[in-house]
């Protein structure tokens, strides 16, 4: 791989991972796109460590409070400060594990392709653009429940599926859920450490187990770096324009993609 690709692909993964717009299927898409060879697992590990290592630092003080709170109220054994936020955390991630381990061979090898793609940028993009037009939109996340801390885990779940977007599921669950905006997308951010931490671990392991010696570490380097950098960014613009624009600019570009998708590569 080039390391001009490399900082292409970075960059695409470092956008599209925080963004309801999914990143596993521009991911899947940019070989078919450009010609490319697929990028392997070990460049996937690279480009996912880079947005863990940019939302962590993003949400540092959350992510602080969250883990003092919660070994605080572990110690006097009832709630104290963000522990029941992080508990929600915690919930909301089980079922994406869950799913993980017993799909993912499905998912890897009959739901990464163009056609499933086409169908889940639509859908969820549709009923990305319903939850923001509908939803009352008045809770914040002092009001968050375990039963919508699972709901929302369970559309986190879904967004296994490559196209489906993780951030996407999650924030239009919680939107539907009466959440605000910022509210929704904050828990979404917040639960990206923890499933975004496993599933790198997992790619390490495999990557441990096949190709280690085979790494091209330069690369490597380029792409965890590229996306790092583009994640913040993302991350940034994304919460700092979220009252201004809402979910429309996402939705709109979710129809084209789709529409795009359909033109050029299922007719």
């Amino acid at each position: 791989m080039s390391t001009l690709y490399a900082i292409f692909l970075g960059i695409l993964q470092g956008i599209t991972e925080f963004l309801p717009i999914s990143s596993s299927a521009h991911l899947i898409l940019a070989p078919l796109v450009t010609g490319q060879i697929d990028q392997g697992l070990a460049f996937d590990l690279a480009v996912h460590l880079g947005t863990l290592l940019a939302v962590l630092l993003y949400f540092r003080r959350d992510v602080f409070s969250l883990t003092t709170d919660s070994l605080t109220a572990l110690s006097k054994r009832q709630h104290v400060g963000q522990s029941p936020l992080a508990l929600a955390v915690v919930l909301g991630t089980i079922p994406a594990c869950i799913a993980g381990l017993l799909l993912l061979d499905l998912i890897d090898t009959h739901l990464r392709s163009v056609a499933v793609i086409f169908v889940t940028t639509l859908v969820f993009g549709i009923l990305l653009g319903f939850a923001d037009v509908t939803a009352k939109a008045e809770r914040d996340l002092s009001t968050l429940t375990l039963k919508d801390a699972l709901l929302v885990g369970l559309a986190q779940a879904v967004s296994l599926i490559p196209g489906t977007s993780r951030s996407g599921a999650t924030i239009t669950a919680g939107l539907l859920l009466g959440l605000t905006r910022q509210a929704a997308s904050r828990f979404s951010f917040l639960l990206a450490i923890p499933i975004t931490f496993l599933a790198a671990s997992v790619k390490l392991l495999e990557v441990i187990s096949t190709d280690a010696a085979s790494i091209d570490w330069w690369v490597f380097a380029i792409g965890s770096a590229s996306a790092f950098v583009t994640a913040l960014a993302a991350i940034h613009f994304f919460l700092a324009w979220l009252n201004r624009f809402g979910m429309w600019p996402y939705v709109i570009y979710r129809l084209l993609l789709a529409a795009a998708i359909y033109w050029f590569l299922l007719r």
